[in-house]
């Protein structure tokens, strides 16, 4: 049996059972939860006698009740992790009602994260997928054996159906209800191992196409509740003026005029910023807004423009006399491969900064009393919001109580915790009043932790025979794990897997060498929509297509001939090319493909581009994608969440900039940070290939890298070779490149 690292609950009684697995443990528990039958999308814990450090409860009256570990911010976890729970219990779904688990990372963290209660990295499926299976499974095999207690039966001849126990010779059954009413623990709990979990193909609910998401009813109907929805008896509101410049902080404050304004509670100084407490949202905007504050003019950030600095970053890429940290070395001496290869093809791929700008933005509403302190937030890491509520607020952990709600989109944005610490800040001047703090378009889009700048200078040698003989991979940009962790930053010797995901690829090359070249220009980073993956598989697909236009072959062929002993890979290759009739000729218009193995899922896309050579203006008109997430848990959700990270990964790779002048974000709103409109959807075909042998992939992000490169692809195919290398492909750069 696999050993799987999964936290484990306590506060066992007489009518809860500790479910082993893998030498840990989980409570499981059996009491009257009919007051958890809220509705699926309900956001928040059952009262009554439930009890939250529990992951299954049975009601006398047959409702199930499962606990959802992961934050629910449209990528369906909500649905797809209780799931597992309920397959291999054999549980009625229509009798199951989900429960959003408390911040608890001891006993809902995710092994993947090291036990840290995260949402993240398309890894919430991947790391829950065995070890809650195998809690269903070891919870039906307890209800079998009090079943066959009651029934005078050998546990043997019993069978489940549906969240019922069955005796098929004589027809005699037990309901989970009734079992649950007057159940007793067996002597020996049974134990069990990945052999006890039901082969797919007998599965009732995974890979079924007719298992609806939990979140969308309420969602269509609006009666789902977002962070921002969050209303409390005697609520007051916050808005927070920021520094404009990361590192600064107030030096005087003229708060006459706000205070003036009518509704106003209390200003607040806070280190980066001022707070402002209002009878409602108005207030304190309007307040903010006249606000008159002297910032101090000594942060670093004042000297960052993000044009320069990337122009700067490919210019340290190119210099290989300036080392970098080697996170990836494989084969070969790569340096020396490629100083003896025939021909050396070199290209530099720049990205710019891109912000998350989340359909919700950033809020969480707090309350402080005395030493306690509760907090509603629609965040990617609770267990992170509880600890740092707790340090803010001048208490510990155990007195910190999280309620996480659904989020309008994360992205990575909201697993930062931010607007957590302002709430928490704001509500502990106004002791005992529960306080919202929403932050506007602007406040979020010139406050972002921004996906890094990025330059890669790529080295690839080929031989005589246009093989490839060494690939040398340099990535240059400011780490994200040296802010959120210093700690581990220094433990992995200066490697950021947060910045290099996605450069070690599956193509076989015989000397790989991948190299990261820290920055440190004060400005903050993090992890946006897919992370590393999101431009290094921009890089590497670029010139997989440039290679093969100086081999002389067709690209498809050549990623098929360097995936030889990858057969998921060229299986969805074969696929994607098929659906595009990749050798059917196009009139304006041309085809360019790029595969990704990022999140473990094997995805390939081919782009349907045309081009105004004289605006410079690009239009997508076609997206197919064939993808093997392994195990297919919600096939018709899959669809969707490709589907939307393509449409996300064209935005950021046509539209999406941000740009920094002196410290300084240049764009506020909607209107200047642009993302792709409705008018310019491509149409998109998703070709979904599971492997059911295969255990599951990450999904929410799979589907964005192999986009961009794609497109840029099929321009090169449609201008006889002209090669973007710049993330996002504006006009005027397309035009620069033409004319090159």
């Amino acid at each position: 049996m696999t050993k799987t690292s999964l936290p484990q609950a306590v506060a066992l009684s007489r009518r809860s059972f500790l479910v082993t697995v893998g030498g840990t443990a989980v409570t499981v528990a059996f009491a009257s939860l009919s007051s958890v039958a809220l509705g699926a999308a309900t956001a928040q814990a059952a009262t009554g006698d439930f009890t939250p450090n529990v992951w299954v409860t049975i009601a006398s009256d047959g409702i199930v009740s499962i606990i959802s570990p992961a934050s629910e911010m449209g990528q369906g976890v909500m649905t797809s992790i209780p799931l597992l729970i309920a397959e291999d219990m054999d549980a009625d779904w229509d009798m199951v009602r989900i429960v959003q688990a408390p911040a608890d990372a001891e006993k809902y963290g995710n092994p993947n994260f090291g036990g840290a209660q995260l949402t993240a990295g398309s890894d919430t499926t991947r790391g829950y997928y065995l070890p809650l299976r195998l809690v269903g499974a070891q919870t039906r095999k307890i209800l079998l054996a009090i079943a066959a207690d009651r029934l005078n039966l050998p546990v043997g001849e019993l069978t489940t159906e549906p969240s019922r126990v069955v005796h098929l010779p004589s027809g005699r059954s037990l309901g989970y209800g009734e079992i649950a009413a007057t159940g007793e623990l067996p002597d020996v709990l049974p134990q069990v191992s990945e052999a006890d979990l039901k082969p797919i193909d007998q599965c009732r609910y995974i890979g079924r196409m007719d298992v609806n998401r939990i979140d969308v009813p309420s969602k269509v109907n609006g009666t789902a509740k977002f962070g921002i929805d969050v209303e409390l008896p005697d609520m007051l509101y916050g808005a927070v003026l920021r520094s404009p410049v990361p590192g600064e902080a107030p030096e005087s404050i003229d708060d006459a005029a706000a205070r003036a304004v009518k509704g106003v509670i209390h200003v607040v100084p806070l280190r980066n910023g001022v707070g402002i407490i209002g009878e409602s949202y108005d207030a304190a905007r309007r307040a903010k807004e006249v606000l008159n504050v002297t910032w101090t003019n000594s942060s670093s950030v004042r000297r960052y423009n993000s044009t320069r600095l990337v122009e700067a970053y490919r210019d340290v890429g190119r210099d290989l006399a300036q080392a970098g940290v080697i996170s990836h070395e494989l084969g070969a001496d790569a340096a020396d491969a490629i100083a003896g290869a025939a021909r050396v093809i070199a290209a530099d791929y720049l990205s710019d900064h891109v912000h998350h700008v989340t359909m919700e933005p950033m809020n969480a509403t707090a309350l402080v009393s005395n030493d306690s302190i509760e907090v509603w937030a629609p965040t990617q890491g609770p267990g992170t919001a509880r600890d740092l509520a707790a340090r803010i607020g001048g208490t510990t952990p155990d007195k910190v109580k999280v309620h996480t709600t659904l989020l309008g989109g994360g992205f990575g944005r909201r697993a930062e915790q931010d607007f957590v610490i302002e709430a928490v800040m704001l509500a502990n001047a106004v002791q005992g009043r529960p306080v919202k703090v929403i932050w506007s378009r602007e406040d979020d889009v010139r406050h972002g932790k921004y996906r890094p700048l990025a330059a890669q200078h790529l080295q690839v040698g080929l031989d005589a025979s246009g093989n490839i003989v060494g690939w040398h991979h340099r990535l240059v940009a400011d780490s994200i794990l040296a802010r959120i962790s210093k700690d581990r930053f220094q433990r992995a010797g200066g490697q950021d897997s947060l910045v290099t995901d996605g450069a070690i690829h599956n193509y076989s090359v015989p000397a790989h060498l991948v190299q990261f070249v820290r920055q440190d220009n004060g400005q903050d980073v993090g992890s946006w929509r897919a992370v590393g993956n999101g431009y290094t598989k921009f890089a590497i697909e670029c010139v997989i297509d440039e290679v093969a236009a100086a081999k002389g072959v067709d690209p498809v062929a050549f990623r098929l001939e360097l995936l030889s002993e990858q057969p998921r890979a060229r299986k969805v290759i074969e696929a994607v090319a098929a659906m595009a009739e990749w050798d059917s000729p196009r009139d304006g218009r041309a085809l360019g493909i790029a595969y990704s193995d990022a999140f473990e899922a094997h995805c390939a896309e081919v782009a349907e581009v045309s081009l105004d050579r004289e605006s410079g203006e690009i239009r997508v008109h076609n997206v197919w994608c064939a993808i093997d997430p392994g195990v297919a848990i919600q096939p018709l959700n899959i669809e969707a969440q490709v589907a939307g990270a393509i449409v996300h990964g064209a935005s950021h790779a046509l539209y999406e900039q941000l740009n920094i002048v002196d410290g300084e974000v240049q764009e506020s709103n909607l209107d200047t940070y642009r993302v792709m409109r409705m008018s310019e959807m491509p149409q998109i075909h998703v070709r979904i290939m599971p492997t059911p042998e295969n255990r599951p992939a990450g999904i929410g992000e799979a589907g964005l890298p192999p986009v961009g490169p794609a497109i840029a692809n099929a321009v090169a195919r449609l201008t006889g070779g002209v090669r973007l290398r710049h993330y996002p492909f504006l006009p005027e750069r397309v035009k620069a490149a033409l004319s090159s």
